[in-house]
């Protein structure tokens, strides 16, 4: 069928799918970096909790290093900063390949409803 419509559907068609793609992998980013933001989070909430000479430790690498309660929190209050820095980054691209995504359908509507046969779903 692809065969039979032009090559400018065609190619709309082609960036409809690499937007869709792109759409999907953001998607999988964001739910990536939702559920580390929540675990950051509940580990800021315990550790607040804690006594202030409560023994911390905190994971480098492949290591576990002693750490202080204090310089514990700082660090997560870093990662949860960057990590919600980065989560709307990730929404604005959201909402930009989202808006990519309904223009190109649209053209391709229109396209395929020039076409005469074709109806687009």
């Amino acid at each position: 069928m692809s065969s039979e419509l032009p090559p400018q559907v065609q190619n709309q068609l082609a960036q409809l799918q690499q937007v869709q793609q792109q759409a999907q992998t953001l998607a999988m980013q964001k739910n990536q970096i939702e559920s580390t933001l929540k675990e950051t989070e509940n580990a800021l909430e315990e550790l607040e909790q804690l006594s202030g000479d409560a023994v911390v430790y905190r994971t480098v690498g492949d290591m576990q290093i002693r750490t202080t309660k204090d310089d514990a929190i700082e660090k997560l209050k870093e990662r949860n900063e960057t990590l919600s820095l980065r989560l709307q980054s990730i929404s604005r691209q959201e909402e930009r390949v989202s808006k990519r995504f309904n223009q190109l359908q649209e053209q391709v509507k229109q396209a395929m409803g020039t076409q005469g046969g074709y109806q687009a779903q």
